[in-house]
């Protein structure tokens, strides 16, 4: 999925691909720190950026931590204090070996301060998600997805969800197209399918598509946020979905019973809806037979400015230096 990113945001190819692949989270993290270790020591960068908190944003910042080298690490301090989460254990150890801290929002901050890190260390900076978003929004905005697909705009519902305890479990995943199935009867739904929940389906022999429930292939950026945009709703258990969706002030139901983003709930936009589908279907039923409401107060820094924040932090610290080079390398 990732060359469709890298052709619609006109992202150059990546210096270096280290080339790991799927694999268990031992193996994933063991192996970019061993591939990523040959990569520092010929590179020989000043510090290593890392982002969010997946295996390769942890296998990252250890490696660069056992050469001694500082990590910046991007979308700090999100917290959804559920330690059963892989991600929630990665963010918390990467930011304990980060030297800078670029945190997305205000919360993000309060959890890093109240884990005892040193204010130095923390930058409020923005959310970066939302700089590609602003930088690209006359690109999606513009496209003729809904003509194409016959839709009207706020008279559909967009799902996505992909994380384990929702898509893994088929008793679970047959509870959600029920629903689904329930709530089509009264609003199209289109369900663009993660590689993860398309292969659940079909390892549980789940028939889904109805009438009104279009399952759809996973889509590019652009086509994602174009629907995104135009939406009654999105229901997600997406923690991106939930940030963009905030910014473009389109109701939320998140099928977890916890968020690393509570930004989006206090800002009214997102509800957890946990794991209880009848509080899906009631939700859903509310929403529909409630007026859109009119834009929501924006989230401070969520201006399009992030990336030029951590810019230029990291160059007046690395300035502060003796060192030569002034290089960084991005681990994404």
């Amino acid at each position: 999925m990732s060359a469709v990113f890298f052709k619609e945001l006109g992202l150059p190819e990546p210096d270096l691909f280290l080339g790991v692949g799927s694999g268990s989270h031992a193996y994933q993290i063991t192996e970019i720190m061993r591939r990523l270790d040959q990569v520092l020591s010929n590179e020989t960068p000043d510090c290593l950026l890392v982002y969010g908190d997946v295996n390769s944003t942890l296998a990252g910042a250890l490696a660069a931590a056992r050469r001694g080298l500082a990590v910046g690490h991007v979308e700090a301090g999100l917290r959804s204090f559920d330690g059963t989460m892989p991600e929630e254990r990665n963010r918390i150890a990467v930011d304990w070996l980060s030297q800078w801290l670029f945190a997305p929002s205000t919360d993000a901050v309060e959890n890093l301060q109240r884990e005892g890190i040193s204010p130095e260390r923390i930058y409020p900076v923005g959310n970066v998600m939302i700089d590609t978003l602003l930088h690209h929004q006359h690109d999606f905005k513009e496209r003729p997805l809904l003509d194409q697909l016959g839709l009207r705009d706020r008279d559909y519902l967009l799902v996505t969800l992909h994380r384990p305890c929702n898509v893994d479990c088929g008793t679970r995943l047959q509870e959600i197209i029920y629903v689904l199935e329930t709530i089509s009867k009264g609003i199209p739904v289109l369900f663009t399918l993660h590689p993860r929940t398309e292969a659940s389906l079909k390892e549980h022999s789940i028939q889904a598509e109805t009438a009104n429930l279009r399952l759809m292939p996973p889509l590019g950026y652009l086509d994602f946020l174009c629907l995104l945009s135009r939406a009654r709703a999105v229901i997600t258990d997406s923690g991106g979905v939930q940030e963009e969706s905030t910014f473009l002030g389109i109701p939320c139901l998140t099928l977890r019973a916890n968020t690393e983003r509570p930004v989006t709930v206090i800002r009214g936009t997102n509800r957890l809806v946990g794991n209880d589908p009848q509080s899906l279907l009631e939700t859903v039923q509310e929403i529909i037979q409630t007026s859109p409401e009119p834009g929501i107060e924006p989230v401070p820094l969520w201006d399009g400015h992030a990336a030029d924040r951590i810019a230029s932090i990291l160059f007046e610290c690395l300035s502060q230096k003796s060192w030569v080079s002034r290089s960084a390398l991005f681990l994404g």
